[in-house]
């Protein structure tokens, strides 16, 4: 498994976060953009973001779609219109820019099969404990990439731990 210590992953690439202080360092929380006005701005992205200097965007709303959708729509949902903004993202920014998805709920709602390191989503409560491969949908395969964001001031803090904030992937395809 493995992580990422260093603060890079806040201007480039990929990541789901859930830690309020460490959302606090990137970007106001008035700038968090819905999910609604980030596929809004697919249509021209701006030359500022709004985090981090300008190299970052921050994107609430993913657990509530997640959360009312079927399993099977969230899948087909994930990965064709979530994947592609994503990518469009990617692409117009040339990869100098960090795409971040808050999930308050994170922490306790992504989880991951040990022995093949496939990240997952719990749905919502009351719906049989079932899980949507989220990693499989916006990784496309490449979970092997995917690095837990550790944030400690520890020498060796603990992967599942305090420290544990977030996962980031470099670039998707």
């Amino acid at each position: 498994m493995k992580s990422i210590r260093q603060q890079s992953w806040m201007r480039r690439g990929f990541s789901l976060l859930w830690e309020p202080h460490v959302l606090s360092q990137i970007i106001e929380p008035r700038a968090v953009l819905s999910l609604r006005e980030f596929f809004a701005l697919r249509k021209a992205w701006p030359e500022d973001l709004p985090g981090r200097q300008g190299d970052a965007l921050v994107v609430a709303g993913l657990e509530g779609c997640l959360d009312s959708l079927a399993e099977s729509d969230a899948e087909t949902w994930l990965e064709t219109d979530l994947k592609a903004a994503v990518l469009s993202f990617q692409e117009h920014y040339e990869a100098q820019a960090a795409l971040i998805f808050w999930l308050p709920s994170g922490r306790t709602r992504l989880g991951m099969v040990r022995a093949t390191e496939e990240y997952f989503w719990r749905t919502a409560a009351g719906r049989d404990e079932a899980r949507i491969p989220i990693g499989r949908c916006l990784w496309g395969g490449a979970e092997a990439d995917v690095e837990r964001i550790l944030v400690s001031e520890e020498k060796d803090p603990d992967f599942d731990g305090e420290a544990y904030v977030g996962l980031h992937h470099p670039r998707i395809s």
